[in-house]
């Protein structure tokens, strides 16, 4: 067994505090990674604090990791000792179903396996995440990093980024569409990238008159007042897609028609309550909503190829292990930009 050292939240109600645990072994087709940074997502929080219920402690977050191997089983294909390497949101998933033959492994029939609060397959030992010195992950659901980017912008592509990535490229956005991005924080301000590196027109839409100047920084050609009624009467039927990104309760019509006949909204952020929709919004001019979670390993992939060549990463702020709790209060208030990372060397 890996001796690795971590943070962990003991309880739904305390804080994280250190937390010494053991890895497997490297197995034959197993990649051990020593992780250099792990991005800081929402969920971890909400996990955490056992907010979604059915969370296993004690936990160890993180799910946006990025990191060089140490050592590769003796079957290992695609990787070799000191390449880069990332992990995202799933470690694992039943390989065979129709999902997971098409590479939509997050998708998976029977469920994937989640980097932490999951167990892995058919057993009772927990998954632990990227809040700790060491991962052992199957080759298979490792991803290649290159050494092109900034690696500690590189571990939020693996969920913020790919959530966005996933349903942009699905929907077809390109030169000639007008988006509007919904939502400017770790989620928002990647979709406002690909999109613009995509080629699309790109409208920021927030309640936050202070966020335009960011917003254009980050690549929008445009910024709309969502609380300005005239400003939201003039984007009537103005979009060919919306790439909702917002996690607080709000109502989906107001966007919807800012939709042009047969526009699409892509809905990745997640509401502690259902949104109404109404018929009319959408029977009118024929628009759609779709759902969209991450992505599978190939399309994930994809994208770190894709931001490899076009430099894209994410805005962060790289803080120190014994300083996560106070970054989950301040990720509470909407204060970062965009995303907090963990320099793991702070816990070695």
């Amino acid at each position: 067994m890996i001796p690795v050292k971590s943070y962990a939240a003991p309880s739904a109600v305390s804080p994280l505090a250190p937390f010494n645990f053991e890895r497997r072994d490297v197995g034959v087709n197993d990649v051990q990674i020593d992780i250099l940074y792990c991005g800081v997502c929402h969920s971890d929080l909400h996990q955490a604090r056992d907010e979604w219920g059915g969370s296993i402690f004690p936990m160890v977050p993180g799910h946006e990791i990025v990191g060089r191997v140490l050592k590769v089983g003796a079957g290992v294909k695609n990787f070799k000792v000191g390449d880069l390497a990332g992990v995202g949101c799933f470690v694992d998933s039943c390989r065979t179903c129709p999902n997971c033959q098409a590479g939509l492994q997050q998708y998976c029939d029977f469920g994937m396996t989640g980097t932490y609060n999951a167990y892995e397959r058919n057993s009772k030992i927990p998954t632990y995440g990227g809040y700790s010195t060491q991962i052992v992950v199957n080759e298979d659901y490792t991803l290649k990093v290159s050494d092109k980017l900034a690696l500690e912008g590189v571990g939020p592509l693996l969920c913020a980024g790919i959530t966005t990535y996933s349903p942009l490229r699905y929907t077809g956005v390109g030169k000639g569409h007008k988006v509007g991005v919904v939502g400017l924080g770790g989620l928002g301000h990647m979709g406002v990238k690909f999109a613009a590196s995509f080629g699309a027109e790109v409208t920021m839409l927030s309640t936050s008159a202070s966020k335009e100047a960011d917003a254009k920084k980050l690549g929008a050609h445009n910024f709309a007042l969502t609380t300005d009624p005239n400003k939201m009467k003039s984007l009537r039927n103005h979009f060919d897609f919306i790439l909702n990104t917002i996690s607080a309760p709000h109502e989906y019509s107001a966007y919807l028609n800012l939709l042009k006949t047969n526009g699409t909204m892509m809905v990745v952020g997640v509401p502690p309550r259902p949104s109404e929709v109404p018929s009319f919004d959408l029977i009118m001019n024929r628009r759609s909503i779709v759902g969209s979670l991450i992505g599978g390993i190939p399309e994930t992939q994809e994208m770190l190829d894709y931001c490899a060549q076009h430099n894209i990463v994410s805005d962060v702020e790289v803080i120190d292990m014994p300083y996560i709790n106070e970054a989950y209060e301040r990720m509470l208030k909407n204060d970062v930009k965009y995303r907090f990372v963990i320099d793991l060397a702070s816990l070695k």
